[in-house]
């Protein structure tokens, strides 16, 4: 069976070396915020070029702590796509905002700065913007908006690790980054993890502070805070897979091209990517009316395609009671028709031609 995603074909590349990092954390004495996540910290600070890494218990925990040091809560609104994991908007209800949906850019599948003018109030005090599959959304644009109405800007980086706007790496754009290294991410962990970057030094002692019970070096809260740590484990592994990432990331950019090429004589749309902008495709996403019948065909032929996602977050019964957005027809087009195609590394000549024989199949029968 081929699956859309398969982290454990993954990490069997890197398995001598995660093996000894697990080792690593088992023969030493402490287990929690120590050598480990202290390395990984820096070290990925460094790849985004940025001054600060905060590692957290996962990315749900990055966007959350995020709002809470930015004093983001009760009466407050966050402007949102909700062609988005679930996560992005629990954490803006996490903290008592109001999440405020737009709409998406048909093209990109990502936040489309030319509907956020009109959903901007006297409330609104933060854009999230999701790099979503892996493709980077139109930073400057969202840049430009949120310094016109003094906005923060939170990138939401969970499927996009290793991707590039305009020569910097996503998490280092907007005011804060949200990581997540859930296994089947680009830069995936073997269990949650996540972390968050910034360039300012007192939001990210701040931070520090809150994902550990809003202690100070006395452990006496100030604040109320979490209990958001990424763990020694977490951390050793990543550290093994960071040093790997943009190798993993040029192996799914292969095979997304592969699929492209593949594709060209098709009834199928593609996502684009921005000008200037690296996607580094988390998941390959293709856009098709008859989605559902292509997933039963696929099926038939043991490929497991995946959908993200057929429910936009403000059809959920948890958010639609304080619903606040506009029309949000892309949205609701894109989820009735996305459709993710097995990509991940690992994924083998064989199978990915299987794939595509089966996807060309489907559209000579239909």
């Amino acid at each position: 069976m081929i699956l859309y995603n398969d982290p454990h074909r993954h990490n069997q590349y890197y398995q001598q070396e995660i093996k000894q990092a697990v080792n690593d954390v088992l023969n030493s004495s402490h287990y929690i915020l120590a050598h480990h996540v202290n390395c990984f910290e820096t070290e990925f600070a460094q790849y985004l070029q940025v001054k600060h890494s905060i590692g957290v218990a996962s990315g749900t925990d990055a966007l959350h702590l995020s709002l809470l040091a930015l004093d983001i809560g009760l009466g407050d609104e966050v402007i949102v796509p909700s062609h988005t994991a679930v996560a992005t908007v629990a954490a803006i209800k996490l903290v008592g905002a109001t999440p405020v949906f737009v709409d998406i850019d048909k093209t990109f599948c990502t936040l489309n700065p030319r509907q956020i003018h009109n959903a901007i109030t006297k409330q609104t005090k933060a854009i999230i913007v999701v790099h979503l599959y892996g493709s980077p959304a139109d930073m400057q644009a969202l840049l430009n908006i949120a310094q016109q109405y003094q906005l923060e800007l939170i990138e939401d980086c969970a499927q996009a690790t290793g991707a590039r706007y305009q020569g910097q790496a996503i998490g280092s754009i907007g005011t804060l980054g949200c990581f997540s290294f859930y296994p089947t991410k680009t830069l995936g962990g073997i269990g949650d993890g996540g972390a968050i970057s910034c360039n300012n030094t007192e939001l990210a002692n701040r931070i520090r502070s809150l994902r550990q019970y809003g202690w100070d070096s006395q452990h006496i809260s100030h604040e109320v805070g979490l209990n958001s740590r990424l763990d020694e484990l977490q951390a050793a592994i990543l550290r093994v897979k960071l040093r790997h990432l943009d190798s993993d990331n040029q192996m799914r950019i292969q095979l997304a091209q592969n699929y492209t090429q593949a594709f060209t004589d098709l009834p199928i749309d593609i996502i684009q990517v921005q000008e200037g902008a690296s996607h580094v495709y988390h998941l390959y996403v293709i856009i098709v009316p008859q989605r559902d019948a292509l997933v039963k065909h696929l099926k038939k032929a043991n490929i497991i395609a995946g959908v993200h996602y057929p429910i936009p977050v403000h059809k959920m019964p948890a958010f639609t009671a304080s619903l606040t957005h506009q029309h949000l027809n892309i949205t609701e087009k894109m989820a009735a028709q996305v459709l993710s195609l097995p990509l991940y590394v690992g994924l083998s000549n064989t199978e990915q031609t299987k794939v595509i024989n089966s996807v060309r199949e489907f559209f000579t029968s239909f």
